[in-house]
């Protein structure tokens, strides 16, 4: 009778119910407001979760996050490519070039404090709008060889426009059914954009004579595609349909969605996330851009070779994503990521001390693999173990940390091998597993399937 209905309504909205009825007919009573849907995990929702193929309209939608992947690893990865040519064209010293590298932490550090807002106000609408328009505006300008300073501020804008869309996507693609193997697909895409850059790029520079610049007439124009497709996938994802879908925030105004990025601070998941992020993003994007550095002056490989051993790391990363993705669930996401980064320690450490190109250009591909499907995992534990209202606003602060950290770490390593040499990049990058694996070691100990203890 009506009951039973009640208790399982109850837990289908994501209130905070007893384990069981303990015989009161009226449950809805007991709940404590809003904050008692804090307590649910959105593992519940499983079996009502969207999934990526139940209609055209939503493969559109996934179909279109996953182009933008792709867009922002084709951006990410160039860096590395181009960065001989930058010091040639501009005339710089490594510590000043690696300030493209730092410049998107601004975009990034925005996009943490936008997301949520622009979610309340203007929906996935807005999140499919605003992301790729920065990147047309920035790829745009960058084809046209802009002083070095103008350069720096139109990487600013790179870093918003993918700081927005890698909270934005992220979060929708973990509510779905089987997250963890979607979000794989969506990073997937990232790697693959990220390893036909570099080949691409340095093909066109060393092979076919064009100026390091002309490969942004290309990015170009995939970020209008990126535009025009996720623009027309989510127009009617409004900011009042997001309000309807997600009732607990309030967002009728700034200071709403603003207050909901300061509750997510709140929890020790998301600073343990983002602070794990952070070093993650760095080591990616260190590996990606300093790789043909490297390559080329520790290793002595040819330009063409070293730009092929960061396409192999590119690779890795994405082979890790598409195939590591079906395999984390069935060991766990947390377990695996400590498997994942110990396999990575050990081959880093056969990376740094065998001074052979191959076996350096084979170690990094293989740190690549094991390293790729890390960020999902960290997302779909991070959507487990917080609110469903503040996982925008919290992923969104981790994501932004993680390309903090892609900007960050890969120009104080070219501020330090400036003064030391390249050679300074193993031993860091090591030092860098060896911190991020004991920070997430600390979440293991956090209680499965619950609300985080808030500090």
């Amino acid at each position: 009778m009506a009951t039973e209905a009640v208790p399982a309504s109850s837990l289908r909205s994501g209130q905070l119910s007893p384990p069981r009825s303990h015989e009161v007919p009226r449950a809805p009573e007991v709940t404590a407001g809003p904050e008692s849907e804090d307590d649910t995990p959105p593992l519940h929702a499983v079996d009502v979760a969207l999934r990526w193929n139940e209609s055209k309209t939503t493969i559109w939608k996934v179909l279109a996050t996953f182009w933008c992947g792709f867009v922002m690893g084709c951006n990410d990865a160039a860096y590395g490519a181009i960065i001989p040519y930058l010091e040639l064209s501009y005339h710089k010293s490594y510590a000043i070039i690696s300030l493209v590298f730092l410049s998107p932490f601004v975009g990034y550090t925005v996009s943490a404090l936008l997301s949520n807002f622009i979610h309340q106000r203007l929906g996935r609408r807005g999140v499919a709008c605003i992301g790729p328009a920065c990147h047309v505006l920035a790829f745009a300008v960058i084809s046209s060889h802009p002083p070095f300073p103008a350069l720096v501020i139109m990487y600013m804008f790179v870093g918003l426009g993918s700081g927005i869309q890698n909270a934005g996507w992220n979060v929708w693609i973990s509510h779905m059914a089987d997250s963890h193997e979607v979000l794989g697909c969506f990073h997937g895409f990232y790697g693959v954009g990220a390893t036909v850059s570099p080949l691409v790029a340095t093909s066109l520079i060393t092979k076919a004579g064009w100026e390091w610049y002309s490969f942004y007439y290309l990015l170009t124009g995939a970020a209008v595609f990126e535009l025009v497709n996720a623009t027309s996938a989510f127009w009617a994802e409004t900011g009042s349909r997001y309000r309807q879908d997600h009732p607990s925030a309030p967002g009728r105004e700034a200071g709403g969605s603003l207050n909901h990025t300061r509750l997510s601070l709140t929890y020790r998941v998301t600073w343990i996330c983002a602070v794990f992020l952070f070093l993650y993003g760095g080591i990616e994007v260190a590996i990606g851009g300093w790789i043909v550095v490297f390559m080329t002056n520790v290793r002595h490989g040819s330009p063409f070779a070293s730009g092929m051993a960061e396409t192999g790391f590119w690779l890795g990363v994405t082979l890790g994503r598409f195939v590591l993705g079906f395999v984390s669930p069935r060991i766990g996401e947390k377990l695996s990521i400590v498997i994942y980064i110990l396999l990575a320690i050990a081959l880093e450490l056969i990376f740094w001390l065998v001074p052979e190109f191959i076996v350096s250009a084979v170690a990094v591909a293989l740190v690549g693999f094991f390293l790729g499907t890390i960020f999902p995992g960290v997302v779909v534990v991070a959507t487990r173990l917080l609110p469903k209202h503040l996982h925008v606003a919290a992923i969104g602060f981790a994501a932004a940390f993680s390309m903090g950290g892609g900007a960050v770490f890969p120009f104080m390593i070219g501020a330090i091998a400036q003064a030391k040499g390249v050679t300074v990049l193993q031993p860091i990058l090591l030092a860098m597993l060896a911190v991020a694996l004991m920070i997430w070691g600390t979440l293991l100990r956090a209680p499965t399937q619950q609300s985080p203890h808030q500090v």
